[in-house]
């Protein structure tokens, strides 16, 4: 840390509101409501940079006109649209493909993530032993779109295998540091995600992080890190917003992510 009239300020990690969960709420009914532009438009007009969503194949909750519907909102606000998904998902009926649904929307970054059907959510990373050589090729196509394009890794993966994949950043699967986190020993989780944070910057790779962050666990984890260039944060942050509100919840991220920068 440097300090005095030359001291350089930490960059604020951008957050990006990942809004599966207002399509799940939907889903469960049918209809229209609760609306997920509508949700994503309240985010951003709190404050938030970006928008997330994670289209799986059996369309549980976000869809592909969910997608395209985004993609215009977020063209027009000038904001980033990252789509998650598994780039090895084959296309279905509703389901064009993860490469052709980005390449009809044309989002600013693609995170790849390997979940299949049977996961309930995303829970580990890439196994970059054995599927590096297949992803190189789906990495290359999505950065021909003009995609920045994005690996979810575990703590403590090969991140020179990452770089070789031609990928711009990894996202950090966070879900143990969560854990850790609620089991009151984060010193047990933290080590692993600072090396593996460290050896990306080091290796030319931007870093992004998401899984199960919330309001009570954010501030650690980015004040441990370091430079953070982006979180994606859905289900807590949605969870809270029954409370308190979409509006007032976006804001309070957002106060962890200035304060984290104010103190580097």
């Amino acid at each position: 840390r440097r300090s005095g009239p030359h001291a350089t300020r930490r960059s604020v990690t951008r957050l990006s509101v990942n809004v599966n969960k207002i399509a799940v709420l939907r889903n469960s009914r049918g209809g229209r409501d609760p609306d997920v532009v509508r949700a994503a438009r309240a985010c951003l007009d709190a404050g938030a940079h970006g928008i997330t969503v994670h289209p799986r194949p059996d369309a549980r909750h976000i869809r592909a006109d969910d997608v395209r519907a985004l993609a215009k909102l977020t063209a027009e606000r000038g904001v980033e649209f990252n789509i998650e998904g598994n780039p090895f998902a084959p296309a279905r009926d509703g389901y064009p493909g993860l490469l052709a649904l980005c390449e009809e929307t044309r989002p600013a970054q693609v995170t790849l993530v390997p979940d299949g059907d049977a996961q309930l959510t995303s829970d580990h990373g890439f196994d970059f032993a054995r599927e590096r050589d297949a992803l190189i090729p789906l990495v290359g196509a999505f950065r021909n779109l003009g995609c920045r394009v994005s690996l979810f890794v575990d703590a403590g993966a090969d991140i020179e295998a990452a770089r070789a994949s031609g990928a711009d950043r990894i996202e950090l699967y966070t879900g143990p540091w969560a854990e850790a986190f609620d089991a009151g020993t984060p010193e047990t989780a933290l080590p692993a995600f600072v090396n593996t944070a460290y050896q990306a910057r080091t290796a030319g790779l931007g870093v992004n992080a998401g899984h199960d962050l919330s309001q009570a666990n954010l501030g650690a984890f980015l004040g441990a890190l370091g430079d953070i260039d982006e979180v994606s944060i859905g289900h807590a942050l949605i969870g809270e917003a029954l409370y308190d509100g979409l509006d007032t919840t976006v804001r309070r991220y957002l106060a962890i992510t200035d304060a984290v920068a104010a103190r580097a």
